[in-house]
């Protein structure tokens, strides 16, 4: 999987485990609701989608246990640290991924939290959870990968040596 390079997106959070424990089905870029100081904390590079997750109720698409620190000088304006917050999509996709995520297995999960031109983006992947030999056979192809590039620049340095 190749990553492209975005010049205007400033990477905030990952949430790498997502991908080790779900099969990433459909990916979808969404805006959040904050308050002021949530905005602070996330320019200083404060987040964790580790235990995140999105929920649908009532027609709105709400993001739980994303933990985004209070900001240091803030005052009594501060936020709650893990606070829900309400994701900005389109009707059309929040009825898909309701749809979708009804189905046994099915969940939606937070991939990564960035700045795009300004604006606090989040990635949310509908997801399928992972059995554990299909996370052993995740592990034995990125080992596999791995072993094979080494090969290769083996095998290129011998060549212009």
């Amino acid at each position: 999987m190749a990553k492209i390079k975005d010049p205007d997106r400033k990477l905030i959070a990952q949430n790498k485990r997502a991908r080790y424990d779900y099969h990433i089905l459909d990916t979808y870029e969404c805006g959040l609701v904050l308050t002021g100081t949530e905005v602070k904390s996330l320019r200083l590079g404060r987040a964790s989608l580790a235990d995140g997750f999105v929920q649908i109720d009532g027609g709105e698409a709400w993001l739980h246990n994303v933990h985004i620190p209070e900001y240091a000088q803030g005052t009594w304006t501060n936020h709650a640290a893990r606070r829900r917050r309400k994701l900005l999509l389109h009707r059309s996709e929040i009825d898909k991924l309701e749809a979708k995520s009804q189905e046994t297995a099915h969940t939606i999960v937070p991939l990564a939290l960035y700045f795009r031109k300004g604006r606090a983006k989040i990635e949310i992947a509908l997801a399928k959870g992972k059995k554990e030999y299909d996370k052993r056979q995740t592990l034995r192809e990125q080992q596999d990968r791995r072993e094979t590039d080494k090969a290769i620049s083996a095998a290129r340095r011998r060549q212009r040596a």
